[in-house]
């Protein structure tokens, strides 16, 4: 894996860094992959659809629009991405059975834990572009709050996730 300092050097303006804002829950704390996107709100049931199918190394990005009322991601989820092959997953939201996660080797940066669970109804429809348009955005962790929904993407350039054990984590993605 390219340390994120390196990558910025190698692509300059277009890796987009993410603020210190996310908290390390996952079993491995260091993780690199092709990125898919997925934009949720309040909902996870694409989240779990998402990870049903092949990670072949790849992280998934949440944008869960920064909600912190209810998690995204809990310890079935995060057992279901590791053994379906995913690198790791990062959500703009929240995670909960951080015990659970921890214990599993996906790297899972969230910016909290929340105990409460998710609407799991996955009611609307896909909206691609409307989650490419803000993956730079999600990566520097900027929160805004989503429309009620659900959307998904396919796989989209490359993101590179670090955090030394005492020091601040470090997302890059190669736009």
């Amino acid at each position: 894996m390219t340390p994120t300092p390196d990558l910025c050097d190698r692509f300059g303006d277009r890796v987009a860094v993410a603020e210190p804002l996310f908290r390390d829950f996952g079993g491995r704390p260091a993780f690199a992959g092709e990125i898919e996107t997925v934009r949720v709100f309040e909902d996870n049931a694409l989240v779990r659809k998402v990870l049903e199918g092949e990670g072949r190394g790849r992280v998934l990005v949440v944008d869960g629009g920064g909600s912190r009322r209810c998690a995204l991601v809990g310890g079935r989820l995060a057992v279901l991405a590791s053994t379906n092959g995913w690198s790791g997953i990062v959500v703009n939201g929240c995670v909960r059975d951080i015990g659970e996660i921890g214990a599993v080797a996906l790297g899972v940066k969230a910016l909290a834990a929340c105990p409460r669970p998710p609407s799991r109804t996955g009611a609307s429809p896909p909206d691609v572009s409307a989650v490419r348009e803000r993956l730079p955005e999600i990566a520097r962790c900027q929160s805004r709050r989503s429309p009620a929904g659900a959307s998904a993407s396919s796989s989209a350039t490359a993101v590179s996730v670090s955090a030394p054990a005492d020091g601040p984590l470090s997302i890059a993605s190669v736009v």
